[in-house]
């Protein structure tokens, strides 16, 4: 007997990233097609072939923890514990006694607390093993962010983390999604967080020939499929769903952003980092979470696309969708929003699945800014430049990992 499958839908939404310290905040300048890219502050670069990121602006994590708290945590960690309260917040959602236990909590996260291991290397150089503080390891591992949020909030259902590189957060989201599916939970707290703008993070991408080295022009150095594209832009922040059951939701009146419907995860088993030169993996991905939804190709209306702009995942990208989609490939829009906020890493997949929820309840599909000269390999409709008042029922949300691992989320319209 095969039981029928519960319905998902997303009630809250809470970022921290580039272009602003909410949600909303982040929402409206995507909208107007801003660039959150700039110099590097965090550290001296002037020694680095790339001297510029997307950093977050002016956040302050001592609204949401306690000051004596906050030393013992990682920048990733402050991040999550504020994206999520604000997450909770947005969707009217208090979480009691009653419904503890059936609330969960997934967040990916790709490299942790890198901050504070360069730290503290240099600490255990220069000073002794002594001088380490008790709280370096749990303020390191990329599931604290997970712990803490629960803690934090009082979540004592399914807890876990994704660390699947640059997918971990739509990995989570996905995993979030079919636990609540199929009964074990209720609500789920889900995203991802990132923040490793530091030297080695930078020197090491860079080693890779993978980061834009256009240190002067900042805001036009994120160019996803545009021909002259010369790597991706580090970026930071945290982005988290709330996920609901959708009966409970409708019993407390809850606001629907959209309604999540499918989930496809693939391996290229390929290359390290490369993406697979006939994108077999993402093929496969695409196609997963399409059947998982029960939806056919010519239904999509909007893809948030991975959109590294990097040479190689850009044109490998649109061959995609080109494989999956055929000739309705030309008919749906399909943008990247790193063009404006960078490349988040671990928690791409978090602000990149709100974006697409938002895209579906508002009606605006966001642009792809600094798209001036079409690639021959990338010809699709990227929502060049400006915002689109667009109705979209379905749309994609797609990310990609080194290791070649996939992950793809469908979100639906929200029909009562």
């Amino acid at each position: 007997m095969t039981l029928e499958k519960r319905r998902v839908v997303v009630t809250g939404v809470g970022a921290v990233t580039p272009l602003g310290n909410t949600a909303e905040e982040t929402w409206e300048a995507l909208c107007k097609g801003e660039s959150g890219v700039g110099e590097i502050t965090r550290f001296d670069a002037s020694a680095f072939s790339t001297r510029i990121c997307a950093e977050v602006k002016g956040f302050e994590p001592e609204k949401y923890i306690e000051k004596k708290e906050l030393k013992k945590m990682d920048t990733f960690i402050h991040y999550a514990i504020g994206a999520s309260i604000m997450a909770l917040e947005n969707a009217h959602l208090e979480i009691t006694e009653a419904n503890a236990a059936r609330t969960g909590v997934i967040i990916g996260c790709g490299m942790g607390g890198l901050a504070t291991i360069e730290r503290y290397h240099a600490t255990l150089l220069e000073r002794g093993p002594r001088r380490i503080s008790p709280f370096f390891v749990p303020m390191i591992i990329t599931n604290m962010a997970s712990g803490q949020v629960s803690m934090y909030v009082g979540a004592q259902g399914p807890n876990s983390c994704t660390t699947t590189a640059c997918a971990a957060a739509s990995h989570a989201i996905g995993d979030a999604f079919k636990i609540i599916q199929r009964g074990d939970a209720d609500i789920m707290i889900t995203g991802g967080t990132e923040s490793v703008i530091t030297p080695l993070a930078i020197a090491g991408f860079g080693s890779m020939k993978a980061l834009s080295t256009r240190n002067d022009d900042p805001k036009r150095a994120s160019r996803p499929f545009d021909r002259d594209r010369d790597g991706f832009v580090m970026g930071e922040g945290a982005g988290i769903l709330i996920l609901e059951e959708l009966e409970a939701a409708k019993r407390r009146g809850a606001r629907i952003y959209a309604e999540i419907v499918g989930y496809g995860m693939s391996g290229d088993a390929y290359h390290m980092t490369m993406p697979d030169p006939e994108a077999r993996g993402v093929v496969r991905c695409i196609k997963m979470a399409l059947d998982d939804a029960g939806v056919q190709p010519e239904e999509v209306g909007y893809i948030n696309a991975h959109g590294t702009s990097t040479p190689y995942n850009d044109k490998h990208e649109t061959l995609a969708i080109k494989k999956v989609f055929g000739e309705h490939a030309y008919r749906l829009a399909v943008s990247s929003t790193k063009s404006m906020t960078g490349h988040l890493l671990g928690a791409a997949g978090g602000v990149e699945g709100i974006f697409t929820a938002l895209a579906i309840y508002h009606g605006i599909l966001p642009p792809t800014i600094n798209y001036e000269h079409p690639d021959p390999e990338c010809d699709l409709d990227y929502v060049p430049l400006y915002a689109r008042n667009t109705k979209v029922k379905v749309a994609l949300s797609n990310s990609f990992g080194f290791g070649g691992t996939n992950a793809t989320l469908v979100f639906r319209e929200y029909e009562g």
